[in-house]
């Protein structure tokens, strides 16, 4: 069943997100098409928001197109509050931004994504409710409805083709807001098998080579490389000595990578004998 605003005022549904405040409400104005309403849901989901409210949608409501796109974010959508103004879907909220790619003749402040998220991160923290206002697929928001927001977010974008789509929209705010959090982030997707990704090259079944491991695979390949006549000619050797060993440092590599290396070389000089 879905969730219809009584009054303008209703309960959030259980929210995401971390950092102990309540994450921003995600307010999509006059959308039009029932897919990106769910493709927005979906990236709601993504980044840890799920209260969604919807100001009029064109094509009315319940939408089907907007659960298939939803996809596993639909009790997002199931959820949606729908609302005949901007002035109701936003009543209970201390704190509005409106998402716009266009300059406007009006005195306000503007905010970048990463900006705009750390200041709704930092309210939430002090109990506030905040919301983003999205405007409509082809128009955006109106003067008017800017008007109802205290402040401007907008992306940096290449000027040349500065209009985003409305999940894109969503999208780059709900990322920026995750990213705002207190807590530290995993990548990707955790599994039972291997848990969550984190930055950095992952060595799941080896470890950093030490010392002596890389001293050993150095002491090997020069010895070879001596005896095939590389290394010469004798004034040489030492640059190209250190040339082949800061190789092997910027690889950074593991334990694994060493044996590999040491056993390459021997089987390359088995050939070579044979």
């Amino acid at each position: 069943m879905r969730r219809k605003a009584a009054g303008g005022r209703s309960a959030p549904p259980e929210e995401g997100g971390s950092g102990g405040g309540t994450p921003p409400t995600v307010v999509l104005v006059k959308p039009q098409l029932g897919e990106n309403i769910g493709f927005a849901a979906r990236a709601m989901a993504n980044f840890g928001l799920s209260d969604l409210r919807l100001v009029s949608p064109r094509d009315g409501w319940p939408n089907q197109k907007a659960d298939a796109a939803a996809a596993v974010a639909a009790p997002i959508v199931e959820a949606a509050k729908i609302y005949a103004s901007v002035e109701d879907a936003t009543a209970e909220l201390n704190y509005v931004l409106a998402a716009t790619a266009r300059p406007r003749d009006m005195v306000k402040e503007v905010l970048s994504p990463e900006s705009a998220a750390l200041e709704l991160v930092r309210r939430s923290m002090r109990g506030e409710r905040t919301g983003v206002l999205f405007g409509a697929e082809q128009s955006g928001l109106d003067n008017d409805t800017i008007t109802l927001a205290d402040a401007i977010v907008t992306a940096p974008v290449d000027p040349r083709f500065a209009s985003l789509s409305l999940p894109q929209a969503v999208l780059l705010f709900a990322y920026e807001w995750l990213k705002g959090q207190d807590e530290p982030l995993s990548l990707g997707r955790a599994t039972s098998c291997d848990g969550p990704a984190a930055e950095g090259v992952a060595l799941t079944d080896t470890r950093p080579a030490t010392r002596a491991e890389l001293f050993g695979l150095f002491g090997q390949l020069e010895s070879e490389l001596d005896r095939s006549g590389f290394l010469k000619p004798p004034e040489k050797r030492a640059r190209i000595v250190r040339s082949i060993r800061n190789m092997f440092h910027r690889m950074g590599i593991t334990e694994q990578d060493a044996r590999t290396w040491r056993g390459i070389v021997a089987s390359l000089v088995r050939r070579d004998r044979d």
